[in-house]
Order: C-alpha cells, then sequence, then structure tokens
C-alpha cells in the first residue's frame, strides 16, 4: 500500500501535521485539548464530516442562542478587547 507512487509522501506529510497539531494541543487548557479531541474523534468515526453534539454542547448551543434573542451579546468594544488579547 506504501509503495505507491506518492503515497509513502503522503503519510509522512500527514504524520508531519499530527504532530504539529498535537504540539498545538499541549499549549491548550485541559478544557480544551478535550473537546478538540472528542471533535477530531468524532470526526473520523463518522463518514461526511458531520459533527454530533454532545447533550451538554447542544444546551449550551441552545443557551446562547437565548442569549442573543433576548440581545445579551458583547458589542464590538468587548470583542475587540478579547480579539487583542488573543493577538488577533
Amino acid at each position: 500500500m506504501l509503495r505507491q507512487p506518492g503515497r509513502l509522501v503522503q503519510c509522512q506529510s500527514m504524520m508531519k501535521m499530527m504532530k504539529e497539531a498535537i504540539a498545538v494541543l499541549h499549549e491548550l487548557p485541559e478544557e480544551r485539548q478535550e473537546t478538540i479531541a472528542r471533535a477530531i474523534i468524532d470526526y473520523a468515526l463518522h463518514d461526511g464530516g458531520v459533527y454530533h453534539l454532545t447533550d451538554e454542547e447542544r444546551a449550551e448551543v441552545r443557551a446562547g442562542l437565548g442569549e442573543i434573542k433576548r440581545g445579551e451579546i458583547a458589542s464590538e468594544e468587548e470583542v475587540g478587547v478579547v480579539y487583542r488579547r488573543m493577538g488577533v
């Protein structure tokens, strides 16, 4: 299988990319690492690339939509502060 032209290069490239991704994940808070890991596993296990929310995630989305409906959203200034803090 790896003897096909270009296949070995693709595998090495993927391994390098995975190592880089894992290095980035190691720098994130544990909760964020878990969220991303679950998303990756779900993506890998389900054809079509459809992510399935957990009950907790679904509740968070509903809560967020409720906040938007009530007008409880961050101002442009507040968003700017967060972006600057993140270095974006």
